[in-house]
């Protein structure tokens, strides 16, 4: 049923000169790449000199680049969760950070990105990195597992069950892991060793990237991981090679489905952890093993947006780029990243990275391009990630329920580029839960965030410097003080309480999107 758009979209979209009706017709194809552990300073395009990112910069200069775009949290498996299915991660429990054997946290059949554009007639296709668990209870590796992307929308998936840091280190196709050998099974457990490979922990020598902290599990291609695995030596992936599998595997879908209206998200492993560059990309960044792999990135979405050029797809297909979270340059692995960034600032002028509740932390860059309706430019709308499950409603046409979508907004006028206007408010979540509301930011710290080891850390450091006192509120005027250094919570109590409450009632409602 075509969807009931707003009155302020459809004006807006008929003063653009093109009609709802037109903008149906287009049908876009929707590639979304979405990077992983990018940091808003990463791109030449965000600012950035000593990396070299040209066809990302090329995206930018024909589209729509975003400077005040999130993600919703400022760790990868709640951010996932909330672009897929349009609803906080922190309003469920297991929401965070999961390891390689959890089950499904999406339930099947609620309507996600993917089902939503399956029901417009898209072909939906999902690539890399899923890390939002997969199956119900106990996985057995060596049989068909389900349920997984395949039940929440999409018809074709080429996943790493997890992230690269983490065992099973296989990737899965559709519901079966793929080239494994029956004669070789899989076990993993998280808990405790399982068979005899050797570990990070009792084999350091065998490790061909020392440890930092933790990662001191199993040890695959000379790498040790988190949890622990045995079997499926022929199924194992080879670090140096997962961009180009991924690439291959994104760009093949496309080739396969250019007939018909698709829907392509493609979530690279790139620049997380374990950070491996092919031969041909290792040492050419000078920025270090982290900038190898952003510009390994920026080699990926060139294929990507060449094989839309190939196939003379470029001008009605709408590609989103962007980031699950902000930086982070140690994050177990002593590959002297942080060493190396010789000048190279990964959250730009922002505060904090990946784990954190500064800006920094979900602040990332988001790219819109679609040649043939949006006009190149730039954006301070504030949008997030999760919007795009009520914005493509709106861009497709379609109704959204009630039930659906708790928190995501129809922002489909400043993702085009014809209104300056994004969200009112946004709630983000990394050591705890933060509000933005124009150019007021509150730090609450109160339940909900994701942390790491590195996150901890920190935490312990800005800790005993406080004598073991951590500010309750934190307020920031973003627009004098964009790297949040000036604290005026005690100077304006009237702000701290007026934004206090409106988290607390974004909190206590259960949705943020309005009734209607």
């Amino acid at each position: 049923m075509p969807s009931r758009f707003s009155t302020a979209t459809a004006l807006l979209l008929t003063l653009w000169g093109t009609t709802v009706s037109e903008a149906d017709e287009a049908s876009p194809n929707i590639v979304l790449i979405y990077a992983d552990d990018l940091g808003y300073g990463d791109l030449g395009c965000y600012g950035a000199t000593q990396v070299k990112t040209p066809n990302l910069d090329r995206l930018a200069a024909r589209g729509l680049r975003f400077t005040d775009a999130h993600s919703s949290a400022a760790t990868c498996t709640p951010s996932r969760y909330s672009l897929l299915t349009g609803e906080y991660a922190w309003r469920q429990q297991g929401t965070n950070i999961l390891p390689g054997d959890a089950s499904l946290i999406i339930k099947p059949g609620r309507l996600t990105v993917p089902a939503l554009l399956k029901q417009a007639g898209y072909t939906t296709g999902a690539v890399g990195k899923w890390h939002l668990g997969l199956g119900e209870g106990p996985i057995d590796w060596n049989r068909e597992i389900h349920p997984g992307p395949l039940e929440v929308g999409f018809d074709s998936c080429f996943i790493l069950p997890a992230t690269g840091d983490r065992v099973p280190c296989v990737y899965v196709k559709d519901h079966r892991v793929v080239g494994l050998d029956p004669n070789d099974p899989i076990k993993v457990d998280y808990l405790q060793p399982v068979g005899d490979d050797p570990t990070g922990r009792s084999n350091p020598d065998q490790l061909k990237i020392k440890l930092s902290q933790g990662h001191d599990n199993t040890i695959v291609n000379g790498i040790s991981r988190i949890g622990y695995m045995t079997g499926g030596k022929a199924a194992r992936w080879v670090d140096e090679e997962m961009a180009d599998v991924l690439t291959r595997e994104a760009t093949a879908f496309i080739d396969r489905n250019q007939a018909n209206p698709f829907f392509l998200y493609f979530a690279t492993h790139d620049v997380h952890v374990p950070r491996v560059p092919h031969p041909r990309f290792a040492g050419k960044s000078g920025c270090g093993v982290r900038g190898d792999v952003i510009e390994e990135l920026d080699w990926c979405v060139g294929e990507v947006l060449a094989t839309l050029d190939r196939l003379k797809l470029t001008d009605n297909t709408l590609v989103i780029f962007s980031s699950d979270n902000g930086p982070v340059v140690d994050d177990g692995y002593a590959d002297e990243a942080e060493q190396t960034l010789n000048g190279h600032r990964p959250s730009g002028p922002l505060r904090g990275g990946k784990y954190s509740p500064y800006e920094g932390g979900t602040r990332v860059p988001l790219i819109a391009s679609w040649p043939a309706k949006i006009k190149p430019g730039v954006s301070d709308a504030l949008i997030c990630q999760i919007d795009l499950l009520a914005t493509f409603a709106a861009l497709t046409k379609r109704d959204l329920p009630q039930d659906a979508g708790l928190d995501s907004l129809d922002v489909l006028p400043a993702l085009l580029g014809i209104s300056p206007k994004g969200r009112d408010h946004l709630v983000e979540q990394g050591g705890g839960l933060s509000l933005r509301q124009g150019n007021w930011k509150l730090i609450a710290r109160q339940a909900g965030g994701q942390g790491g080891a590195a996150a901890k850390k920190k935490a312990a450091v800005a800790k005993k410097k406080t004598n073991g006192l951590a500010p309750a509120r934190e307020l920031y005027d973003l627009a004098a003080d964009p790297s949040e250094t000036n604290n005026l919570a005690s100077s304006r109590p009237e702000d701290v309480k007026r934004l206090s409450d409106l988290l607390e009632r974004i909190r206590q409602d259960g949705r943020s999107r309005p009734l209607h």
